[in-house]
């Protein structure tokens, strides 16, 4: 049976979940879909259009559901979706997001802690750059968006479904979580730190990331020891957080490998 109406009580319930203030996430599309199946996140509820379900892309997918899923009509599945186009499936996850307590005190990685960024898509891609790069976990300060947002989710590729992520963190709390690691706390700087390439090293790092606009506060740019700068060739003078942040971890990334 293909449910074919806008008033549908399960479809009003996951079209609030675009405002993604729970514990619930909806991921749109197939990748992100088995991202969730293939890292064990609790799916409560999957939609597929009879097309996808009948697809050699939804077939698959079908078989590894604990239960099956509900059938909608294209155009309103199209409707519930923050994306443009949601390929077909839909699903509602289960993903809850705890505090510092959630980070491991793990050497092996730098730890990011993100202040006031507002743009999901550079949470999202932020998240894609840590993982790649292997860090060991995000702090999202009080002010920065839910790292359940669909377009974070999206951006992120199912970076945010696996990477250890911590809500509301002030940064005094972070600076307790990871004080047994003794951590090095930097920031980027446009100009006036110094050189990326020939900063020391340090065994775990603390990378301070604020809002392209707003740049950090005063009291997250208190707790850094040291501000690096990228060198960049002229005429340009600055890179967006996202470029700027993978530069940083993957040297960091580069040092540790041939230490």
């Amino acid at each position: 049976m293909v449910i074919e109406s806008p008033h549908n009580e399960t479809l009003k319930t996951i079209r609030r979940l675009k405002r993604c203030k729970g514990d619930q996430a909806l991921l749109e599309g197939p990748h992100l879909v088995v991202e969730a199946l293939a890292s064990g996140i609790r799916l409560e509820s999957v939609l597929m259009t009879p097309e996808m379900r009948r697809s050699p892309v939804g077939r698959p997918i079908e078989s590894h559901l604990p239960f099956p899923p509900l059938e909608v009509r294209p155009s309103l599945l199209d409707k519930m979706a923050d994306a443009d186009s949601p390929r077909g499936l839909l699903a509602v996850a289960e993903l809850p997001r705890g505090s510092v307590e959630v980070l491991p005190l793990d050497r092996s990685g730098a730890f990011l802690y993100l202040d006031r960024i507002q743009d999901p898509g550079n949470l999202g891609a932020l998240a894609r750059v840590a993982e790649a790069a292997g860090a060991s976990g995000l702090a999202l300060s009080p002010e920065t968006v839910h790292p359940n947002h669909p377009r974070a989710l999206r951006a992120s590729a199912g970076s945010l479904l696996r990477l250890p992520v911590a809500r509301n963190v002030e940064v005094a709390q972070l600076r307790e979580r990871l004080a047994p690691l003794e951590p090095r706390w930097f920031a980027l700087a446009t100009r006036g730190g110094t050189d990326l390439y020939r900063a020391p090293a340090a065994s775990t790092g603390v990378l301070l990331l604020g809002s392209e606009g707003q740049g950090l506060s005063p009291e997250v740019q208190a707790a850094c020891d040291i501000a690096l700068t990228i060198p960049l060739e002229s005429p340009v003078e600055s890179l967006n957080v996202t470029v700027a942040a993978a530069l940083t971890l993957f040297e960091w990334r580069r040092r540790r490998l041939h230490s």
